[in-house]
C-alpha cells in the first residue's frame, strides 16, 4: 500500500503512533504536479522534518529543484487556458466537492497537523473547519458576484461596465504556524477566480499539503489547476517567486522573505503581489473592564497554538489602576490553564526553539520580571518544548519588546493615559493587529481607529467573517485578501466602453 494510502485510514493519534513505530524509515514526501505524485530521483536532496513533541525524525521533504519548479508552472501554465474559461457554476461544483471531502476526513487531517505542526488536536481541528469553510466560502462568493454599469449621456451615449478576468498562474506559498488553513485561504480563491496555482508550503510542516493533494484528485479538480511542491525558501520557493510564468504571488510569512519576494520581483511590474507578514501586536486592556472576561481573553491572545500565530496579542498594555489586579489573575490564570502537554504543545523546531531560546535568555540578561517561565535549556531534552513565559520590567526599546519572537511569551506594561496606550500601540515597526478591550463605546471608536493596525478587533479575538479585508499595514505587509479583496489579487480589472 502505497503512504498516501496509509495515511488516508489514520484518524485517531492512536493509529498514527501505531502506524509510526511500525516504519523501519521515516515517511517521505513527493511532489504533486499535473494530478500526479511524482517520484523524487536525487536521493541525497531531501529535507529532514522531525516531530515537535519527541525531536524524532518524522518525515522526509524533497528538496525540489529548479526542474521540480519548472515541471510544475509547466503544468499549471498548460491548464490556464481551459479553466479560466470555466464557468463558475462548475468552480463552485469542484471545490464544494473539496469541501465535503475534507469534511468527511476531518479527523485525519486533524491528527497529522497536530503531530507534524505541534498544536494540540483541539486546535487542529478548529483551523481543519476553517480549512473546509474556506473552500465554501470562495465557491458560493463567485455564484453571486458585483460589478458596476455607468451611463454617460452626451453627443455619443455610452455604458461602462466593469469586467475581470484571471490573471494567469499563481504562486502560493504558505508558514509552518497554522499548515493546512494558510494553504487553503490562497488555493481556495485562487482556482474559485479562474487562476491555476503552485502552492509551496513550509518544509517544517509539510504533511497535510502532501494529503490536501489527494482530496484535489478525489473531487476531479483537472489536472494542472493546482500544483504542490516542497522544498525550502531559497531554493524552490526562491525559483518559483522568480519565473517570468508566475503571473501573482500570495505569501504570508516573515517580514524578511516578504522584503526579498519584493526585490526579487520589482522588474516585473505587473505581477501581482499579496504580501501577509509579521505582527507584534498589542492588547489595550482598560480600567473600565472586567476582569474575569479580559484575562482569558488576553491570554488565550498570547498563548493559543503556543504564541506561533502571527495575529497573537504579544504586547499587554493594561491601564494603570487595574494594573496590579490584572497582573496577578492573569499570572494565576496562565499557570492554571497554559500547561505544556495540555493546552499548549512544543513550538514547531529545533531552530525556532534557538531562537525563542534566545529572546527569552536576553530578557534575563536585561533584568525582566519572569512572573513565568524560565530560561530554556540550549538544547531541547525530548521535544520542543517552552513554558509560557510572562515578562514584566522590560524595556521599550528592547528586542524583546520590538520583535516578533512568535513563541509563548508574552510582555505586560501599564499605561495612564487613552494618548499613552495609543501610543505604545503604535511604537512598532509592525502593524498587523490589536486586541482592545474597553466597555466605552466611543473610546472603541476613538483607538480602535487610531491603532495602526490592519486587524482591530475589540472585546473579542480571532472572530473573522471571510469577507473582510485581511492584511496589515506598516512592515507587515501589502495586499489585503478576503472576499472581494482576494478578487482583486487573483482577477484582472478592465473597463469596457460601449456606444
Amino acid at each position: 500500500m502505497d503512504l498516501i494510502s496509509s495515511l488516508w485510514r489514520l484518524d485517531t493519534t492512536d493509529r498514527a503512533d501505531a502506524y509510526l513505530a511500525s516504519l523501519s524509515s521515516p515517511m517521505s514526501l513527493r511532489n504533486f504536479i499535473g494530478n500526479n505524485f511524482t517520484e523524487h530521483t536525487e536521493p541525497s536532496h531531501w529535507i529532514d522534518s522531525f516531530n515537535p513533541r519527541t525531536g524524532e525524525l518524522l518525515t522526509q521533504i524533497p528538496r525540489s529543484a529548479l526542474s521540480d519548479v519548472d515541471h510544475a508552472v509547466d503544468a499549471a501554465v498548460r491548464a490556464f487556458p481551459t479553466w479560466s474559461r470555466t464557468s463558475r457554476q462548475e468552480r463552485s461544483e469542484i471545490l464544494l466537492r473539496i469541501a465535503e471531502i475534507l469534511k468527511e476526513k476531518k479527523e485525519v487531517f486533524a491528527v497529522w497537523e497536530s503531530i507534524d505542526q505541534g498544536k494540540t488536536l483541539s486546535r487542529a481541528r478548529v483551523e481543519v473547519d476553517r480549512a473546509i469553510t474556506n473552500f465554501q466560502y470562495f465557491a458560493t462568493y463567485i455564484l453571486h458576484e458585483e460589478g458596476a454599469v455607468r451611463y454617460v449621456d452626451g453627443s455619443v451615449s455610452t455604458m461602462t461596465y466593469e469586467h475581470r478576468s484571471p490573471v494567469g498562474v499563481f504562486a502560493l506559498i504558505s508558514p509552518w504556524n497554522m499548515p493546512l488553513y494558510l494553504l487553503t485561504w490562497k488555493i481556495a480563491p485562487c482556482i474559485a477566480f479562474g487562476c491555476t496555482g503552485v502552492a509551496k508550503p513550509s518544509e517544517v510542516t509539510s504533511m497535510t499539503a502532501f494529503l490536501l493533494a489527494e482530496v484535489f484528485r478525489k473531487a476531479k479538480l483537472p489536472p494542472g489547476v493546482m500544483n504542490i511542491i516542497f522544498g525550502d525558501g531559497p531554493g524552490a520557493g526562491s525559483a518559483l517567486v522568480k519565473s517570468a510564468r508566475i503571473r501573482g504571488v500570495s505569501f504570508t510569512g516573515g517580514t524578511a522573505t516578504g522584503i526579498r519576494i519584493r526585490q526579487d520581483t520589482v522588474a516585473d511590474i505587473g505581477k501581482h503581489l499579496s504580501l501577509e507578514l509579521g505582527g507584534k501586536n498589542p492588547t489595550l486592556i482598560f480600567d473600565d473592564v472586567n476582569l474575569t472576561e479580559a484575562v482569558p481573553l488576553a491570554a488565550q491572545a498570547a498563548f493559543e497554538n503556543s504564541g506561533q500565530i502571527c495575529l497573537c496579542g504579544s504586547r499587554i498594555y493594561v491601564h494603570r489602576v487595574v494594573y496590579d489586579a490584572f497582573l496577578a489573575a492573569f499570572v494565576e490564570y496562565v499557570r492554571e490553564t497554559y500547561r505544556c502537554g495540555e493546552a499548549i504543545g512544543p513550538v514547531v523546531s529545533r531552530e525556532h526553539y534557538a531562537k525563542i531560546s534566545s529572546y527569552i535568555k536576553q530578557a534575563k540578561e536585561e533584568g525582566a520580571y519572569f512572573l513565568t517561565g524560565e530560561v530554556p535549556s540550549e538544547v531541547p531534552q525530548k521535544g520542543f518544548w517552552i513554558t509560557p513565559t510572562v515578562l514584566t520590567n522590560v524595556r521599550t526599546d528592547s528586542r524583546i519588546m520590538r520583535d516578533e519572537i512568535f513563541g509563548p511569551v508574552v510582555t505586560v506594561s501599564p499605561f495612564d493615559t487613552e494618548e499613552e496606550a495609543i501610543e505604545l500601540a503604535n511604537d512598532n515597526p509592525n502593524g498587523l493587529a490589536s486586541i482592545l478591550m474597553t466597555k466605552d463605546l466611543s473610546r472603541m471608536r476613538r483607538v480602535g481607529e487610531r491603532i495602526d493596525a490592519g486587524l482591530v478587533w475589540v472585546n473579542c479575538w480571532l472572530v473573522r467573517e471571510l469577507g473582510t479585508a485581511f492584511g496589515g499595514m506598516k512592515a507587515s505587509g501589502i495586499g489585503r485578501e478576503g472576499g472581494s479583496q482576494s478578487r482583486d489579487i487573483f482577477t484582472n480589472l478592465r473597463t469596457l466602453h460601449v456606444r
